[in-house]
């Protein structure tokens, strides 16, 4: 300990002594290591970090499949029933969802988030309870009566910490709930909608319903591997199919994931790029800072000669520069982690990109033991990486070649500077890699902000109304309810059209199977579609284009003939040949598949309207259909009130801001109930695409912070070239060359280390830009443009570096380069 102590103060005096250097290398590490821990920390947060659940590993997500592929959560409640049957492989198999209720506290009605879970869900995710209990079984069967447990947050803050709450009842929606249990608040579900309620789902056990409207979650049974239950599940495909005909095709299946896979599997591919960059950061300020170290060797030559001679071993001379390095790598790692966790945190504060586990602006990020221990590895691991090459080359430093050296000409080019060349090629290479896939993710970011989505977003004003009280439970009721706030809003001045509806672009929705009446099938269905219920207005609210036919309007009541506008997507799909007005089609294959569409009606085609990217801004508009909301079945109307809170859409020729205390006075007047979620369409579209935004960022910040350090590194290595060839570059110019022939020679000998280098960056971004194409939008991964601007940029980047050092090169002295040493 005390040589290594002895070895830290001699670095700590050779720092002190060179601030130039020691800062230089300093901020090269701690950007290389700090976007490092900032990305590590997100991977820790979203992948690493165990579900704060108990017995994490065991907890699964039953799962539909296409084709053998994972096609998503959705559950109805017929495979509830079955899921939960496989009792061989899975136990306490619940259903959730997140739902919109209106809680009442004296006069004041607030809308809140409720879980609606089954009985099972207690069991399944084990959340500690303050007081009372959980949902009986009893309590769980349909008409059982209404109950509820409260979370700790809610009991607090709306209840007043009510220690006799438990038997009593509180107000949900016009109606008493019994409180039977108060959850602790260290339970979170924020995943899938932060909520401090939970009521009972109420299933029927013996359902045949299809409508897919919620997810499950379950256990795997004591001695059950994942791999044993999947195969379970997807050989129980068959007997579902067989029970169910119309309601699964042939390639459709089951399968399980674990709840970790399941929630965050989608942001796998995001983060690994992420992380693959700033590795790629790292190894260049890794290389830039080697460079330096090389250069001071070079500068210490006659110290290391004279320790040698002096009797130093070779190992002692490695080992006290190795231990330069790794002390500078630990102050790099030392800021970075600051630097890192504080840029990121602020990063989260702007834009999560919808990834999972994060909290609200990011507030779930932390500094843990992963963290702190990933900082220190990375540490260790640059210090020794960068510090290894120099310590070697210094500590082979002999004295007589030191004096010979010192006493003659010290011309060193490019080709006395291989392993400095080598480091600067391994920059520009890297750089290369980075700038591509930033300059693909900027493409894609222009893309999709160029993208029409199929509706107007600008001056379009969002928010909504949860009617989930007894008194909207009729389409009828509804409808009406609709119509007076409608008209009403329509007089506001500013306003130019006003709707409501189930379902905003982009924000979520629902689909059905459907047939087209008189048409064979080869399956059950014709196909299927997302299905929209709104009022008249809806595609004048939305400036969607109405392309063939009509839409639907004041004349489509109740009592009117049943009628159904569809998409150009929808023609396109199911009507190749012929025209689809005046087509008959039923939609979910009624009572069989879901008792809410009992009723529901044939429908006439009666128009065409254009094609709206409802599923994302990155996605195809797929097939849909547009029903007035006075013609939706009581049933399914009931369930999409329970289910979540009907949308207000108003446009308006001036900014929304200033008719939007209006309109959501004059909403919280006429249905009595409180608004929520207010929005502007524009908002919500650059939610939807906030993840590629944050891949285009955090790509553009770490290949500009290459592009940076690959110009440094540039321009160090030819200034220490020009540095070392004084002598020569003098005589050169006694002789009677002309600086600008000099110039060209420096040029020509940077450039020509730059284009090798670009070269091979080209050809590894090449494959490389394949990892990518499942984040592009709008742009081919081989986009011509962009493989070949970046080598256009980085060259003149480099050119500039190059040209500085070689200005410098043509302005020497001859007499002062003659007596160079």
């Amino acid at each position: 300990m005390g040589t290594i102590g002895k070895d830290v103060r001699h670095a700590w005096r050779s720092f002190r002594d060179n601030p130039v250097f020691t800062a230089t290398a300093v901020l090269a590490l701690t950007l290389g290591i700090g976007v490092n821990v900032a990305i590590f920390s997100v991977v820790n947060a979203v992948l690493l970090k165990p579900i704060p659940y108990d017995s994490p590993d065991t907890l699964v997500m039953p799962m539909n499949t296409n084709d053998g592929a994972i096609a998503g959560p959705a559950a109805s409640p017929a495979k509830f029933v079955h899921w939960r049957a496989q009792s061989d492989v899975l136990e306490n198999v619940a259903a959730f969802r997140t739902i919109s209720m209106n809680f009442a506290r004296g006069d004041v009605l607030e809308s809140v988030p409720v879980h609606q879970v089954s009985a099972e869900f207690f069991a399944a995710f084990r959340p500690p309870l303050l007081a009372g209990r959980a949902f009986t079984p009893a309590e769980d069967l349909p008409n059982a009566g209404r109950t509820v447990v409260v979370g700790e947050n809610f009991w607090r803050q709306r209840l007043g910490a009510d220690p006799n709450l438990v038997g009593q009842s509180i107000t949900l929606s016009g109606n008493p709930y019994t409180v039977v249990g108060v959850m602790a608040r260290g339970f979170e579900f924020r995943d899938f909608g932060q909520a401090d309620l939970w009521v009972p789902f109420q299933l029927d056990p013996n359902t045949t319903d299809q409508g897919h409207y919620f997810a499950t979650v379950g256990r795997l049974k004591a001695g059950v591997t994942l791999e044993q239950a999947q195969a379970r599940l997807a050989a129980s495909a068959a007997p579902y199919r067989e029970r169910f005909p119309p309601a699964m095709g042939p390639k459709s299946g089951f399968s399980v994931l674990s709840y970790q896979e399941a929630i965050v599997g989608q942001a796998r591919n995001t983060l690994f790029v992420a992380l693959g960059a700033v590795g790629f950061v790292l190894l260049i300020a890794c290389a830039n800072v080697a460079n330096l170290l090389l250069i001071r060797a070079t500068g210490r030559r006659r110290e290391m000669a004279v320790r040698v001679a002096l009797g130093a071993g070779r190992w002692r001379i490695v080992r006290q520069l190795l231990t330069e390095s790794v002390l500078l790598a630990l102050i790099g790692g030392v800021l970075g982690v600051v630097v890192g966790y504080v840029g990121m945190r602020l990063l989260l504060t702007v834009n999560t990109a919808g990834l999972p586990r994060l909290g609200d602006s990011g507030s779930l990020l932390g500094i843990d033991w992963r963290v702190a221990l990933f900082g220190l590895g990375v540490s260790l691991f640059t210090g020794l990486l960068f510090g290894l090459i120099p310590a070697l080359v210094a500590s082979q430093a002999d004295l007589n070649s030191v004096i010979k050296d010192s006493s003659g000409r010290s011309g060193s080019g490019l080709r006395q500077n291989k392993t400095r060349s080598a480091l600067v090629l391994v920059e520009v290479s890297l750089a290369v890699v980075l700038l591509v896939g930033a300059a693909l993710l900027i493409r894609t970011s222009y893309a999709l902000g160029n993208v029409d989505p199929g509706f107007q977003a600008r001056n379009v004003l969002t928010m909504r109304t949860s009617l989930s009280a007894a008194q909207f439970r009729t389409s009828e009721a509804v409808d009406q309810t609709a119509r007076a706030v409608l008209e009403r809003i329509r007089e506001i001045p500013g306003v130019a059209a006003a709707a409501m509806t189930c379902c905003v672009p982009l924000q979520g929705g629902y689909g059905l199977p459907f047939n087209v009446v008189g048409r064979v099938n080869e399956g059950p269905f014709t196909g299927g579609g997302g299905i929209v219920y709104g009022t008249p207005g809806y595609f004048d609210a939305f400036n969607i284009p109405v392309v063939r036919g009509r839409a639907f309007d004041d004349r489509d009541t109740a009592s009117a003939p049943p009628v159904v506008v569809v998409n150009q997507a929808f023609v396109k799909q199911y009507f190749k040949q012929g025209d689809p007005l005046g087509e008959r089609i039923l939609i979910g294959g009624g009572a069989a598949n879901m008792k809410e569409l009992a009723t529901e009606p044939i429908r006439e085609i009666v128009g065409v309207v254009g094609d709206v990217r409802a599923g994302g801004i990155g996605n195809d508009p797929g097939p849909m259909m547009y029903m007035p909301q006075a013609q939706e079945p009581d049933g399914l109307n009931a369930l999409m009130q329970a289910a979540g809170a009907m949308a207000w859409i108003v446009r308006t020729n001036v900014p929304p801001e200033t008719v939007s205390a209006t309109v959501q006075n004059l909403v919280r007047q006429a249905t009595g109930v409180p608004v929520t979620g207010v929005q502007n369409m524009s908002d919500i579209v650059s939610v939807s695409i906030s993840r590629q935004r944050l891949n285009m960022l955090l790509m553009t910040t770490f290949g500009a912070a290459a592009l940076a350090l690959a110009a440094i590194g540039i321009y160090g290595l030819m200034a220490y070239s020009v540095q070392q060839r004084t002598q020569e570059i003098g005589i050169r110019l006694a002789l009677g060359a002309l600086p600008n022939r000099v110039r060209a020679s420096v040029v020509a000998q940077g450039m020509i280390l730059v284009g090798i280098g670009v070269a091979a960056g080209v050809v590894a971004a090449f494959f490389l830009a394949r990892l990518l194409a499942s984040v592009l939008f709008g742009v081919a991964a081989h986009d011509t443009l962009v493989f070949v601007g970046v080598p256009l940029v980085l060259g003149a980047t480099a050119f500039a570096a190059v040209a500085i050092a070689a200005q410098r090169a043509s302005r020497v002295d001859p007499l002062d380069a003659l007596r160079y040493e």
